[in-house]
């Protein structure tokens, strides 16, 4: 490149850069630090996306905005948070949406046991009309949802026995997520289950409060329960999305370019948090393995028994969800299936 290239290249780098400075000056963008508080671990698929944003929403900002991030529940269960977030002590979080149901009942209805065949079919229906739906009622509740990221499906472990089929879970004591969805399907199966914050769990894993419990495979490998669990079954019996939310107290104080800044960073870092999720959860059931836990693979016929089983328990959930709701869910699942 020769010399006079050279320099208008330079000065074509200069102007482009001095055209999106001017672009964060002229936006009404403040200077801010954002606690961004989650229960999950750094180093797994939740980390990575809360870091993406943290990255994104820093690069449109200007620096002006600074996410600074709370993990591993240092900050307190999802629980708290929530409660934390209607108070504005919390600007941001992320969880499972089912967590959500003290505020919006409805929010049970994308983790229904067995709903989900594929993340496709979950991409469809969350990023469709009754993902958008279920967005619209929070802000009255005092939280904004921003995007729909992956936790991915949930699998079983245990440290009395291996669990084949159904029957096996009988009489163990599971740890589930606090709402009554995860509570009635895990007693419909015959356990005992008893709903604790996952800051907690490891604890009540080691000193046998608890018998199992269940979660993606990243989130078994990341919070180390491979250390006081020996058996894992690949039951993928409930599928997590995850929820980005905001404090309604926060966002009311943001100017409109903040709000949308927020809004398109949590969007644009979607796919690639999802696919981080997808790319984690496929490769660390090998690394489990070896890491000495025993793996039942659940067969699909087992899969389709274990739904019929819970069908009682869907039902009921789904006959006291908003109808229109369970219609556009509906509706976006069979779309999906059928590859439109």
């Amino acid at each position: 490149m020769n010399t006079a290239l050279k320099l208008l290249r330079t000065g074509l780098l200069a102007a482009g850069a001095a055209l999106m400075a001017g672009a964060v000056q002229a936006a009404d963008i403040k200077d801010r630090t954002i606690k961004f508080a989650f229960v999950q671990n750094i180093d797994n698929h939740w980390g990575a996306g809360a870091k993406k944003f943290a990255e994104v929403v820093s690069e449109k900002s200007g620096g002006k905005l600074k996410i600074k991030l709370f993990a591993g529940g240092v900050l307190g269960g999802d629980v708290q948070t929530v409660s934390a977030m209607q108070g504005g002590t919390i600007e941001m979080s992320m969880m499972a949406p089912s967590l959500l149901v003290g505020l919006v009942p409805d929010f049970s209805v994308f983790e229904f046991p067995f709903l989900f065949r594929s993340p496709q079919e979950s991409d469809a229906v969350l990023d469709g009309a009754a993902g958008k739906t279920l967005i619209g009622k929070l802000p009255e509740k005092g939280i904004v949802g921003l995007s729909y990221w992956e936790h991915g499906f949930r699998n079983l472990t245990n440290n009395k026995r291996p669990i084949a089929k159904w029957e096996d879970i009988q009489g163990l004591k599971i740890r589930v997520i606090q709402v009554p969805l995860y509570i009635e399907t895990f007693n419909a199966l015959g356990a005992n289950a008893v709903p604790l914050p996952l800051p907690e769990l490891y604890t009540a894993l080691e000193t046998g409060t608890v018998d199992g419990q269940e979660n993606p495979l990243a989130s078994i490998e990341s919070s180390k329960f491979y250390e006081v669990q020996k058996h894992l079954s690949t039951t993928n019996h409930t599928y997590n999305p995850l929820i980005v939310l905001a404090s309604g107290k926060f966002w009311d104080k943001l100017t409109e370019d903040e709000r949308k800044l927020l809004l398109e960073a949590a969007e644009e870092v979607k796919p690639y948090q999802r696919q981080v999720s997808r790319d984690m959860n496929a490769k660390v059931l090998e690394r489990l393995k070896a890491s000495g836990m025993t793996v039942t693979e659940i067969s699909e016929a087992e899969k389709a028994r274990m739904a019929e089983k819970l069908k009682p328990v869907t039902d009921k959930f789904a006959a006291a969800a908003d109808q229109t709701l369970m219609q556009q869910l509906r509706a976006d699942l069979e779309k999906a299936r059928a590859g439109k």
